[in-house]
């Protein structure tokens, strides 16, 4: 069974956990790095959970942590993104990513956002489909640098109507 659970500053250690997991399983699909956050502070932890306006979704598969999302606002009236998506190898192909991104979907139109943006990194195809699928569309925009140095992120956008 999937259960979705919204997380707070004082759920860090589940955020910890899962993000830990993400940054080392799929590397390229962040532009963060594991050896930006393994050794962050708890303060590090709630603050990034803590970020005002925002909404922090966990997935969990028959009680256990396997899925994560956010939204949060940007300097774009009525844009936000979703941001921090992954899920756990053996959570994939179970509908957990659907159900994330509706949520935040969810969220975002209750914001009265009219867009949500995201970034995926070119090559991670699996992610890509699932975005598309949801009714995403690339965009010509250029995302963030990757660590790399090299390469940025594809800017997908969904408008809510």
């Amino acid at each position: 069974m999937i259960e979705l659970r919204e997380l707070s500053p004082d759920d860090w250690q589940v955020w910890r956990e899962l993000r830990l997991a993400a940054l080392e399983e799929a590397p390229y699909a962040f532009g963060s790095q594991l050896s930006d956050w393994v050794d962050a502070k708890e303060k590090r932890w709630r603050a990034r959970l803590g970020i005002p306006g925002s909404r922090n979704v966990v997935a969990a598969l028959d009680g256990r942590p396997v899925g994560m999302a956010s939204g949060l606002h940007t300097e774009e009236d009525g844009v936000v993104v979703l941001v921090s998506m992954w899920i756990a190898p053996d959570g994939r192909g179970r509908g957990i990513g659907d159900q994330l991104m509706a949520a935040v979907e969810r969220w975002a139109r209750d914001t009265e956002a009219h867009t949500l943006k995201l970034s995926v990194v070119a090559g991670n195809e699996r992610a890509h489909d699932l975005y598309l699928r949801s009714g995403f569309a690339d965009t010509d925009e250029s995302g963030d640098l990757m660590p790399d140095g090299i390469h940025h992120e594809q800017v997908m956008r969904k408008h809510l109507d």
